[in-house]
């Protein structure tokens, strides 16, 4: 599983209110990345994107096809670092990396820590409006990265996995968690999940009334 992609955007608009965001993002060779990501990649909206629980973004070659077979004319628009990510690897999706998941990736050292969850601001930049939708309905969503150890990147770095603490909650299974379509004990082991986004257990710990 080598990196096919790296991608950094600096500070653009969107949409008719011209709202900030970081979704632009440009093909690059070599980062460095602390606890807030690539250093000089701009998140715009703090609320949803970026801050050491959410440092690196990931999207899955997988899940763009499965937005060109639903919408063919987006074809030429649906490619790697177009959603917003910042990597991209061949082999990777929501069905075979799980929450908590650490690799050493070039030498810094990473944690997956929560899907993401799509907005609006996909939808302007592709001009497709039910887009955000589809995505979220299909769990095509992508995944967070806390950075454990900072250090530099660059393009056909392996993602070396070093540890798997939770090998049943995939990104795909949290995601059924999330959205309310998984069992009771499902439900208990996603939401303690090692090395889940701690906002994220909060959130499911109210949402099904858990201890």
């Amino acid at each position: 599983m080598k990196i096919i992609g790296l991608y950094s955007g600096s500070l653009s608009n969107i949409g008719e209110k011209r709202s900030p965001t970081g979704i632009y993002k440009q093909s690059v060779e070599l980062v460095s990345v602390n606890e807030l990501g690539i250093v000089g990649d701009i998140q715009a909206d703090k609320r949803f994107h970026g801050g050491p629980e959410k440092a690196l973004h990931q999207y899955a070659l997988y899940s763009y096809e499965k937005i060109i077979k639903r919408y063919p004319l987006l074809y030429k628009k649906a490619k790697p670092g177009m959603i917003g990510e910042n990597l991209s690897a061949a082999d990777m999706n929501e069905h075979n990396v799980c929450i908590g998941d650490i690799y050493k990736l070039g030498s810094a050292i990473v944690q997956v820590s929560s899907p993401r969850i799509p907005c609006w601001k996909i939808d302007a930049k592709f001009k497709q409006p039910d887009l955000h939708q589809f995505i979220s309905q299909h769990r095509l969503n992508g995944w967070y990265y806390r950075v454990l150890e900072a250090g530099h990147i660059k393009l056909n770095d392996e993602f070396l996995l070093q540890q798997r603490p939770n090998t049943n909650i995939s990104i795909d299974t949290m995601l059924k968690v999330i959205h309310g379509k998984a069992k009771a004990q499902l439900i208990e082991l996603a939401t303690n999940a090692t090395g889940l986004d701690p906002e994220w257990k909060e959130r499911l710990t109210n949402k099904y009334h858990l201890d």
